[in-house]
């Protein structure tokens, strides 16, 4: 029988018009764990995200979500936007999760780091990048990862300007595509970032197609909650990354 609750409690903060990352978070939620949400807010839902508003996003107050968050006394933390540090900086970043971890007492997690763990991780330096981001934000995604040492050999991006909900719209396919059309020779892995895009459902079929390993934001958000709560088996379905134990 599965177990909802009574190994670990993670707590997570969403973008208030994210449709996607908590039901990703329900796949992909390892027995025993329980999950609650905060939604954040910082940027006009009625804007496209670009680099301005998800600029936003990141200097966003956190104090009234994080507090409520707090209430059920989370073991680790998760702050479910990519793009919300990416337009910052590796080091606005991690000052944003030693800020949440002080503040609450938590382990913490960023999409961004989480994507940069996973990929020190599998040991890889070259990638594909994939996401729905506007082009402006995907150059900040590019230097973001160079600044943290990896090599984006190859990306792709949607040729619209998707709004907010447009990016939650993209089903499973067409982020299968936009996840293809980023594969290179030199690309040991693929990533797809944007924790509002249908990537989980994507991932194992993607891999088959590439044969090389395929990180998205939300799995590698959870593969390191896992780690920092002490879960260590594998999780089959949804990537090389989570189909390996964590130690």
């Amino acid at each position: 029988m599965t177990q909802s609750r009574g190994r670990a409690r993670f707590g997570i903060l969403v973008p208030f018009t994210n449709t996607n990352l908590e039901p990703d978070m329900a796949l992909l939620r390892p027995d025993g764990v329980s999950m609650h949400f905060a939604r954040m807010g910082g940027y006009d839902q009625d804007e496209i995200p670009d680099a301005d508003q998800m600029h936003g996003l990141g200097a966003a107050d956190l104090d009234e979500p994080l507090h409520l968050l707090q209430g059920v006394r989370p073991d680790v933390i998760l702050y479910g936007c990519t793009s919300a540090t990416l337009t910052h900086g590796p080091a606005f970043d991690r000052a944003l999760a030693e800020r949440i971890k002080a503040d609450s007492g938590a382990e913490t997690v960023t999409a961004a780091g989480a994507l940069v763990h996973a990929l020190q991780t599998l040991g890889v330096n070259r990638i594909g990048f994939a996401s729905p981001y506007v082009s402006a934000i995907n150059d900040l995604a590019v230097g973001f990862l160079a600044e943290t040492g990896f090599e984006t050999v190859a990306r792709s991006e949607v040729s619209d300007a998707l709004d907010n909900y447009g990016q939650g719209n993209l089903d499973p396919q067409a982020v299968f595509d936009l996840g293809l059309a980023t594969d290179h020779p030199e690309a040991e892995a693929i990533v797809l970032s944007c924790t509002d895009m249908r990537s989980v459902e994507s991932i194992g079929r993607l891999e088959a197609e590439v044969r090389k390993p395929v990180i998205s934001s939300n799995q590698a958000m959870m593969f390191q909650a896992m780690q920092l709560a002490g879960i260590s088996e594998a999780l089959p379905g949804y990537g090389q990354l989570l189909e390996r134990e964590r130690l």
